[in-house]
């Protein structure tokens, strides 16, 4: 069958990667890839929210399969578009509709699904800019950290941690009532905040049956040592030891299960992969947000650790019988480091050449903000995420030895990456 594949990113890139590798694919597209993606398909100039050159794409090429790798269409309806259109009910999408994607798209929304499904999440409250001064008091009732999260999508730039009460009435004066983010500030959430590790579980659901794909943990900060401001992932490792059996298994009761359970309560369709985003607390498990897609990197980490044909998975998503499927795990390790560009999360430049992708060795070089020139075939750079490198092994300090080697051996001007991307989950002697 022919596939097309919604996405530009690293994400879309592993994504592509593991689907280029199906005998069930005929031909696959991405819309609109990058210079990466180029190597696994055919890419397609089209905008991801432009649904009406989806459509047209999706007539053109006969496409039967829709894979929706960032939120932004998912919350914008994309799945209700293609099932309310005579001309596409035949297309089987991969995602929920925009009811569904309202886990990731309004933190209230999630936060008020967790309380009704007694899922473990942190202590919160939500204001509209009318209620600034109440908001403010909930503050002073707090203890630091404060966490601010913007309700809506904020190109993962919504979530502020404020050390001190003065600096988050300034953060909270801000979003509510400057609207730093425009609309995905009318109203905020204030929670408390909870300390310990964190970790990324990713799991596919046909709306009855769910399977876990391999966990991982990511890196936001910009700087080693989780220093400086957060950037949308410098790296990730995959599996995660700290999540040993006994903690996965608290997961999968208090969270997966009822998380699952809530949806068909609520009468909620999701066909699709479900971001939890998790923290260990002391061994107990919460949620700090959903997200309605693939996480990035974690992806980068996560695919290649992914033994088995990815589609037949995909497929039994339409007539629910995922419960028949078996997902296959390679038991080794997965280390993603980012390749960013200088002033990244801030403004950066772009149009840099890329040299010596063809001098990396053991790797697999997955492409986030990229363009390649037609005419010379030569890489520039193109955002502030420019590539990932994700090494395997069997041991995380081979893999970490192995991907830094590589990582040293591609360059662009003014290239930044962290030098400590699983270092705090290499087991000390």
């Amino acid at each position: 069958m022919n596939v097309l594949l919604l996405g530009s990113g690293g994400r879309e890139h592993a994504m592509a990667w593991k689907l280029s590798q199906s005998s069930l694919i005929t031909q696959l597209y991405i819309a609109p890839g990058n210079a990466g993606t180029r190597c696994s398909g055919t890419n397609l100039p089209i905008s991801i929210n432009d649904f009406s050159a989806i459509k047209r794409a999706c007539l053109l090429h006969d496409i039967e399969m829709l894979i929706v790798g960032p939120e932004e269409p998912l919350v914008n309806g994309i799945v209700d578009y293609f099932e309310s259109d005579p001309l596409l009910q035949h297309v089987h999408v991969i995602g929920p509709h925009s009811k569904g994607a309202q886990l990731e798209g309004s933190k209230d929304f999630a936060k008020a699904f967790m309380s009704r499904h007694q899922i473990p999440t942190a202590r919160y409250r939500t204001f509209t800019a009318e209620e600034f001064e109440a908001a403010t008091q909930y503050l002073h009732e707090m203890h630091p950290p404060y966490v601010i999260k913007a309700d809506g999508l904020a190109a993962g730039k919504g979530v502020i941690i404020c050390e001190n009460i003065s600096e988050a009435c300034r953060e909270l004066e801000e979003l509510l009532l400057k609207k730093r983010f425009g609309k995905s500030c009318d109203k905020v959430v204030i929670e408390e905040f909870l300390s310990g590790r964190e970790l990324s579980l990713f799991v596919v659901t046909d709306g009855i049956h769910w399977k876990l794909l391999p966990e991982a943990k990511d890196y936001k900060r910009i700087g080693d040592g989780d220093k400086g401001p957060n950037t949308g992932g410098m790296g990730s490792v995959s599996p995660v030891d700290f999540a040993d059996e006994a903690f996965m298994q608290k997961a999968i009761d208090r969270i997966v299960k009822p998380t699952i359970a809530g949806l068909i309560k609520d009468n909620i369709p999701y066909k699709g992969f479900i971001f939890i985003g998790l923290i260990n607390v002391e061994g107990n498990p919460f949620v700090i947000e959903y997200n309605v897609r693939l996480g990035d990197p974690e992806t980068e980490s996560v695919m290649p650790r992914i033994t088995s044909d990815l589609m037949p998975v995909l497929l039994s998503l339409k007539n629910q019988t995922l419960n028949r499927q078996q997902i296959n795990i390679d038991p080794g390790y997965a280390v993603t480091v980012i390749l960013a560009s200088a002033g990244y999360p801030g403004h950066y430049p772009k149009g840099l050449e890329i040299f010596g992708l063809d001098k990396s060795k053991g790797v697999l070089v997955f492409h986030a903000g990229t363009i390649m020139d037609e005419k010379s075939e030569a890489v520039y750079t193109a955002g502030g995420r420019v590539l990932g490198i994700t090494s395997m092994g069997q041991y995380i300090d081979s893999a970490r030895k192995l991907c830094y080697q590589n990582a040293g051996i591609i360059d662009f001007l003014g290239k930044t990456y962290r030098s400590d991307i699983g270092l705090d989950l290499m087991k000390q002697p």
